[in-house]
């Protein structure tokens, strides 16, 4: 019989600091929890949905209080959605794995995942410092560059991002702050400057706003798209950003990744900050989108041993959660 071993915080350092619309973060805490079925231990790890009310203690408690059944499958209609069933779910895949003797992207029915191009977050700033950013990232090797907006002083932002790096790929994050734009003419003037996709204009719960916008550059759901059930009202985007933490787990993400495709929308896979003990499910859910978004870990000051490892802007797979020791997974 399958029990929870533990449920607890930690904190890890952020790079520098991490800053968005809503705010700047030099720390993150994490919840890790721990799953066992008395020969082996899966583990998995979330961050919490701050902008939802969110903390990694209340989802440690949620975790602490759920008494089964420890299915990943009951666990859907067992716990809500958010950070604490993300933990729990990639927990359970993680024993899933290690009590079969398969690694989980084979227990999944996925591809044997390969690197990916993931995008390296530009945060917000003044102008130069986001040229001198862009600068250092591209000679990192990064081909994608993601941008945080705040509605304010955009275009002089993203001009200043493409003098600094004139050659990568450009997506930016508005975290709902274009409420008082105009909506196309500025996603327009940011896809004159390269700009390939526009990541949640409009508050959540405005989607409506959408509605008849002509815009050269397609807009992606992130806040507004939490699970699959949410595909209906996003008539004015044409994809999505799957995260974990959002979702509910890996379970959740591979559904929502699986009927926005059937939807003919495109699909993102992003993370929030945290390490690679998170970041390696999404990962997995990120093979073949089309856009990735998986810097959570690389923003940190350190990770954890058994991380996912950088090569020429390129994200590869580490040996920290999912996989068999001493088994042929090929």
């Amino acid at each position: 019989m399958v029990k929870l071993l533990s449920a607890s915080v930690e904190r890890w350092p952020v790079a520098g600091s991490f800053n968005i619309s809503r705010g700047a973060k030099t720390h993150v805490d994490v919840v890790v929890c721990a799953v066992s079925d008395g020969t082996h231990v899966g583990r998995g790890e979330a961050t919490a949905i701050y902008y939802e009310g969110e903390t990694a203690e209340g989802c440690a408690r949620a975790i602490r209080a759920y008494d089964g059944p420890f299915d990943r499958i009951a666990l859907l209609a067992s716990m809500g959605r958010g950070a604490a069933r993300n933990a729990l779910d990639c927990a359970l895949w993680d024993l899933e794995a290690k009590s079969a003797g398969q690694p989980v992207w084979k227990l999944a029915g996925l591809d044997r995942p390969g690197p990916l191009p993931t995008a390296f977050t530009i945060s917000l700033n003044d102008p130069a410092r986001m040229e001198a950013d862009a600068r250092a990232a591209a000679a990192r090797g990064f081909g994608l560059l993601k941008c945080k907006l705040t509605g304010e002083g955009d275009r002089d932002r993203i001009a200043a991002v493409r003098a600094g790096a004139p050659a990568v790929r450009l997506i930016v994050d508005a975290n709902e702050s274009w409420v008082d734009l105009d909506i196309g003419a500025e996603a327009d003037a940011l896809g004159r400057l390269g700009v390939e996709l526009v990541e949640q204009p409009i508050p959540h719960g405005w989607e409506d706003m959408l509605t008849g916008v002509r815009s050269s550059v397609p807009f992606c759901a992130d806040e507004s798209c939490q699970t699959s059930d949410d595909l209906e009202r996003l008539s004015g985007f044409s994809a999505v950003n799957i995260k974990l933490d959002k979702a509910g787990g890996l379970t959740e993400a591979l559904r929502l990744r699986d009927a926005a495709r059937a939807r003919g929308m495109k699909v993102m896979v992003g993370c929030m900050l945290g390490t690679s003990l998170g970041i390696a499910p999404a990962f997995l859910a990120a093979q073949g989108a089309d856009w990735i978004d998986l810097d959570g870990a690389l923003l940190l000051a350190k990770d954890r041993d058994g991380a996912l490892a950088m090569h020429d802007g390129l994200l590869l797979p580490g040996s920290l959660w999912g996989e068999v020791d001493g088994v042929d997974s090929a």
